[in-house]
């Protein structure tokens, strides 16, 4: 299979995917966020008994010691003090209550975190920057951003590991329907899982408070089959395509500084890899759709769409910007 049909494989592929863009934390389809609902469900089980209890003893005491026709306004009302027996209730119940609550917090938290890793387990580093996601497959050689592909399984056997770093300030990397929060934090590296059971294309945010731009630090999980994410592994591993003209205008710019295309001179490391660019659905990390007209707006001026961003505005003349974009519409 050359690689335009496989691209077009891919694409195909990709656009029956479910989109699950309600992020659901009482819907999860991983194990992860299953354990973390069944917590979240007896917390809530909880302090809602504590609301009734409460909240039905306020309304008896309104209504039964309400003021009524005759009473002395300037009265003062019965003072009950040193009673035992209320004293203890008000204190060892809310403590038990606190104990119960961190006991099964932290079982859970240990059974995930514990788990051992199935046979069959995909490994992924997630690189938090200001303000995008960069993803690695260590073990497939694959470079790319803001999308992460995984495989699915229906009974969960195939899980995905991932260690989150990052390179400037603290993030969260949150997809709520298959995992809970987990921080990404400079000079350290976090570990976590999930194995989705069904296929689709999963929202995510980054859940930390990252700077200017956090609300718009989007990312996408995509849970497919095996055998389609080996395909999808394939189109990643392959070369970019060789546009002449294009390339060598790309080449000539400040761009190789920062972004890397693999087999071109574009070797940076400080922007997202593009050897694929094309192959994702949204650049500026899920800010637009990647298509002809928002890619032109973006390597116009990315600072019109996202504020802030460490990408300048090169001023490119209108034969530059559209060979670069012609180029970059090649990276497929």
């Amino acid at each position: 299979m050359n690689i335009h049909s496989l691209l077009a494989f891919l694409q195909a592929q990709a656009a029956n995917l479910p989109e699950r863009k309600i992020a659901d934390i009482f819907k999860p389809l991983a194990s992860p966020g299953e354990s973390e609902k069944q917590v979240a469900l007896l917390t809530f089980a909880i302090t809602g008994a504590i609301f009734v209890v409460v909240g039905g003893l306020i309304v008896y005491t309104i209504v039964r010691f309400r003021s009524r026709p005759g009473d002395d306004l300037h009265q003062e009302p019965p003072q009950v003090y040193g009673s035992n027996q209320i004293e203890v209730a008000w204190t060892v119940i809310p403590i038990l209550i606190v104990f119960v609550l961190i006991g099964v917090t932290a079982r859970v938290v240990a059974g995930v975190q514990n788990a051992s890793p199935p046979k069959t387990t995909t490994h992924v580093t997630v690189i938090g920057h200001q303000w995008w996601w960069e993803v690695e497959y260590p073990d497939y050689h694959i470079r790319t951003a803001n999308e992460v592909h995984v495989p699915f399984s229906p009974d969960g056997a195939q899980a995905t590991y991932f260690v989150l770093q990052s390179i400037d300030v603290a993030h969260s990397f949150w997809i709520p329907q298959l995992s809970g929060k987990m921080d990404a934090i400079p000079n350290r590296d976090n570990y976590f899982w999930m194995n989705p059971k069904a296929p689709g294309y999963y929202y995510g945010n980054c859940a930390e408070y990252c700077g200017t731009q956090h609300a718009n630090m989007q990312l996408r999980l995509v849970a497919e089959s095996p055998e389609d994410f080996k395909r999808w592994t394939l189109n990643q591993q392959a070369k970019a395509a060789d546009a002449a003209e294009g390339k060598a205008v790309f080449e000539s710019l400040s761009c190789v500084n920062c972004h890397a295309v693999q087999g071109t001179t574009a070797i940076g490391k400080f922007g997202p890899d593009l050897t694929h660019l094309m192959s994702r659905r949204e650049i500026g990390s899920g800010v637009v759709e990647n298509n002809h007209k928002n890619l032109r707006a973006w390597v116009n001026d990315p600072q019109e769409i996202k504020p802030g961003c460490l990408m300048p505005s090169f001023k490119l003349t209108d034969r530059e910007l559209d060979q670069v974009v012609a180029y970059l519409e090649t990276l497929k």
